[in-house]
């Protein structure tokens, strides 16, 4: 080789040494992209839920559902979502009344559905998304220990706009201390939900001590 292409030459073989080396010199990976794919696959992870609150104090801004569906009419039930005695937790608890005394002249049941918006019961479509709740958990307990409720529910609203699921525990006998019962919700299509949850119950079951009114307590109600 002429001295005349010797430096021709060395520049060639430099610029094939450095093209695989980035600004500081390190060499770069040769399948950078993969590596990227590999990276973002070994640090995804499934979406964490963030749990709904239904019901944690009266006024409290992040509630959802609203306790309006009263059932079969309400003339014999009484709510009161701002009971400030023994609660579980926080300031506030629900009371809740069915009079069997008064339900045994009509229907003889009675229940209460949390709805969003209040009163829709299936006519406006503005259900939730509930999809990667695993259950819905409440605290619950009796005045006296001899309430019945026959179930407690997620979903199940019908009409125009009915509810993707459901999803039913009970019946549950009420004792005179708070207890915690959960509504087990995996497997369950929660991708469209108005009807986020009820209770109802008899006058048949609630006899003897309960025989004037069936008293319960609710709070800290919550998707998980």
């Amino acid at each position: 080789m002429s001295q005349r292409g010797f430096p021709l030459f060395c520049f060639v073989v430099f610029l094939c040494v450095s093209c695989g080396r980035g600004d500081d010199g390190q060499k770069l990976p040769t399948n950078s992209s993969q590596e990227r794919v590999e990276m973002k696959t070994e640090d995804s992870q499934q979406p964490v839920f963030v749990p709904v609150i239904v019901y944690k104090d009266k006024g409290f801004r992040d509630n959802h559902f609203v306790p309006s569906g009263f059932m079969p009419n309400g003339e014999c039930l009484k709510l009161d979502e701002d009971w400030l005695e023994n609660c579980q937790e926080g300031t506030t608890c629900i009371k809740v009344i069915f009079d069997t005394v008064c339900s045994r002249k009509g229907q003889k049941w009675g229940g209460i559905y949390w709805l969003n918006p209040a009163d829709n019961w299936g006519g406006k479509k503005a259900g939730f998304n509930l999809d990667g709740a695993k259950r819905l958990s409440f605290w619950a307990k009796g005045e006296r220990g001899c309430e019945r409720i026959e179930e407690f529910k997620v979903g199940g609203i019908t009409g125009a706009y009915p509810d993707s699921d459901s999803a039913v525990i009970g019946p549950v006998r009420l004792g005179t201390e708070w207890r915690q019962y959960t509504i087990d919700l995996r497997g369950k299509d929660l991708s469209y939900i108005s009807g986020g949850f009820s209770w109802a119950t008899n006058v048949d079951v609630n006899a003897q001590e309960c025989a004037q009114e069936a008293a319960f307590y609710l709070d800290d109600i919550k998707f998980e």
